[in-house]
């Protein structure tokens, strides 16, 4: 089988990554949860190159840090809005490998068996497209065995809640379609438990995906830590001051992490450093 998959990424310390994210946990958490989940998705993409033949990529967002992603091949997005980027690195992995799939880095629990299902359906002579859905009405994987018109990316609604099927209904008459499992994107801290019992229920997860999920468990067991050992002094308190020992309002979920820590004291992932002697696509 023949196709390839590019990884969609942004650089951390050249733009902005996972705002949403870090709006609810803090930008130390969303930077750090950021590369290791592309470290996740890119350890998925390696193996399901061995195992299915799909080269793997990443496409990264600003061209002077294509050499900041080690271990594979880099391609440049390019400049315009999502879709024109989109459109433009589907159309070079067409031109290379016969079929192309995008995804991205928000929804590391994908698996080799998910991207090894969409080449395999696209690996055919006649026009074929395939699409991932998001649980938040987007997407987390597109992929197509021929080049979608450049309208058909650019007139949709990216980030709202029925992307996905703005893009199928500009898209539904160039081929077959299949559709894939339902991911859930790590947009906002209140998506973080269902992407983190996907990552510790995988069947045969990376070691890398491993990883990330040791690592937000850890991120969630300190926050619960903090939060307990605050109620505790509070009530201690109060029963020195011999007030009645109401404790505070309990953190919420999405806060506990940023919270034990400082938005900008989270154990942060180990900095990705280029590949020595890696190519550039």
């Amino acid at each position: 089988m023949s196709g390839a998959v590019a990884i969609f990424v942004k650089t951390p310390g050249h733009s902005a990554v996972k705002s949403r994210l870090a709006a609810d946990r803090g930008e130390g958490y969303a930077q750090a949860w950021y590369r290791h989940a592309a470290a996740a998705v890119a350890s998925v993409a390696r193996v399901a190159q061995a195992r299915h033949g799909l080269t793997a990529y990443w496409a990264v967002a600003e061209p002077k840090a294509l050499d900041e992603w080690p271990e594979l091949p880099a391609l440049a997005q390019g400049g315009g809005g999502l879709g024109e980027r989109m459109a433009r690195v589907h159309a070079r992995l067409v031109a290379r490998h016969g079929s192309g799939l995008l995804i991205g880095a928000d929804a590391p629990q994908l698996t080799v068996q998910l991207l090894g299902e969409a080449g395999e359906w696209l690996d055919a002579a006649s026009p074929r497209l395939a699409l991932g859905p998001a649980s938040d009405g987007g997407f987390w994987m597109f992929g197509a065995n021929m080049s979608p018109p450049l309208p058909a990316w650019t007139q949709v609604r990216y980030s709202a809640d029925d992307t996905a099927r703005q893009f199928r209904r500009n898209m539904e008459a160039l081929g077959a379609w299949r559709t894939l499992s339902t991911l859930t994107d790590a947009d906002h801290g209140r998506d973080l438990p269902a992407v983190l019992h996907a990552l510790e229920t995988l069947p045969e997860p990376t070691a890398e995906q491993r990883a990330l999920a040791d690592w937000m468990g850890e991120q969630e067991r300190a926050g619960e830590d903090a939060s307990d050992a605050s109620a505790r002094y509070f009530l201690a308190r109060r029963r020195r001051e011999g007030g009645d020992p109401v404790p505070p309002r309990a953190d919420t979920p999405r806060s506990r992490g940023s919270r034990a820590r400082g938005n900008d004291e989270v154990d942060r992932a180990p900095p990705v450093a280029a590949a020595p002697g890696r190519s550039r696509a």
